[in-house]
C-alpha cells in the first residue's frame, strides 16, 4: 500500500494552517511501532478518511502514556511520561481523543485529569459506532457475511471502563454470526498482556494465559477471533499458533474488519 494513498496530517501542521481537528487520534506505541498493529492504525485512518472525519495526530510530538511504566510500579516515570504528553496536548487545546489502544484509552481518561489533562477520550469502537449513528460511515457485510466471529473483550475497554457493546454493535453490523465466549462481557479473561505483563517472559507455570484464553476461543469454533486491542492482538494470534490453529482461525481488530467490509 502506497503512503500517498493515505492522508494523515499532524496538529503541527493543522495548526500551522489556522485548522483545529474534529479529533486527535492517538496512535499509541503499538499503533506507532509494533509491525501487526500498524495495519489496525492504518485500517482505522482509512475509515476516519472513508467518513470525511477531520482529524490530526501528534506524531513526533507524542510520546507513551506511560502506562506500562505505572502498572509496573514505576509512578515517578508515569508522571514524567504523563506531564510531557499533557502540555504538548494543552499546547494544542486538544478536546476530544480517539485511540485504538485501551491502554492508552484508559491512562488519558481516568489518570492524566489528575495532572491537569482533562479530555473528551473515546475508544475507536466507540467512534466508529458514534460515525455510524450520525450516518457518516456504512457497513455491510461484504465478505463477513454468515462469517462465525467471538469478540474478546479488552480488560481496560470492558471490566475497566464498562464499554461492550460497542464492538459488538459494529460487528452486528457484518452480518455475520457472533459468537459470545462463556467468559465475556463483565467475566471476561485477560488476555494475559495487562499490567506491563506484555513486555515480560511469563512465569513459571502449567499453562501461558494467552493459551487459556484462546481455548475459550476456540470453544465457540470461530472463523475470526476479533478485537478491540493491540495487546490483545498479539496475545490471541501466539495463542492460535500455539494451538496450530493460525491456517484455519484469523485474529483481527474490529477496524480492520469493518475496512475489509468496506474494500478500503
Amino acid at each position: 500500500m502506497s503512503q500517498e494513498s493515505i492522508n494523515v496530517p499532524t496538529m503541527a501542521d493543522m495548526m500551522a494552517t489556522g485548522q483545529q481537528p474534529e479529533v486527535l487520534f492517538w496512535v499509541g506505541c503499538s499503533g506507532s511501532f509494533d509491525d501487526r498493529a500498524k495495519k489496525i492504525t492504518k485500517a482505522f485512518v482509512k475509515l476516519l478518511n472513508s467518513a470525511g472525519v477531520s482529524f490530526a495526530i501528534l506524531g513526533s510530538e507524542e510520546s507513551c502514556t506511560g502506562d506500562p511504566a505505572k502498572r509496573s510500579g514505576n509512578e515517578f516515570l508515569f508522571q514524567m511520561q504523563a506531564m510531557a504528553n499533557i502540555e504538548v496536548l494543552n499546547a494544542y487545546e486538544v478536546k476530544k481523543i480517539v485511540t485504538a489502544c485501551p491502554h492508552c484509552f484508559n491512562t488519558l481518561k481516568n489518570e492524566y485529569p489528575g495532572l491537569g489533562g482533562t479530555y473528551d477520550v473515546v475508544h475507536h469502537t466507540q467512534f466508529l459506532k458514534s460515525l455510524l449513528d450520525d450516518g457518516r460511515l456504512t457497513i455491510e457485510g461484504g465478505q463477513f457475511k454468515g462469517k462465525k466471529i467471538t469478540f474478546h473483550d479488552p480488560c481496560y475497554l470492558g471490566r475497566a471502563n464498562n464499554i461492550y457493546e460497542a464492538p459488538r454493535e459494529l460487528m452486528d453490523k457484518l452480518d455475520a454470526e457472533l459468537l459470545e465466549m462463556k467468559r465475556s462481557k463483565r467475566n471476561g479473561l485477560c488476555c494475559g498482556a495487562g499490567g506491563a505483563q506484555m513486555f515480560k517472559e511469563p512465569e513459571k507455570g502449567n499453562k501461558d494465559v494467552n493459551v487459556e484464553r484462546t481455548e475459550d476461543a476456540l470453544e465457540t469454533q470461530p472463523e475470526i477471533i476479533a478485537a478491540g486491542c493491540p495487546f490483545c492482538n498479539t496475545m490471541l494470534t501466539d495463542g492460535v499458533k500455539a494451538k496450530n490453529r493460525e491456517h484455519d482461525i484469523k485474529v483481527m481488530d474490529v477496524a480492520e474488519l469493518i475496512a475489509t467490509a468496506k474494500d478500503l
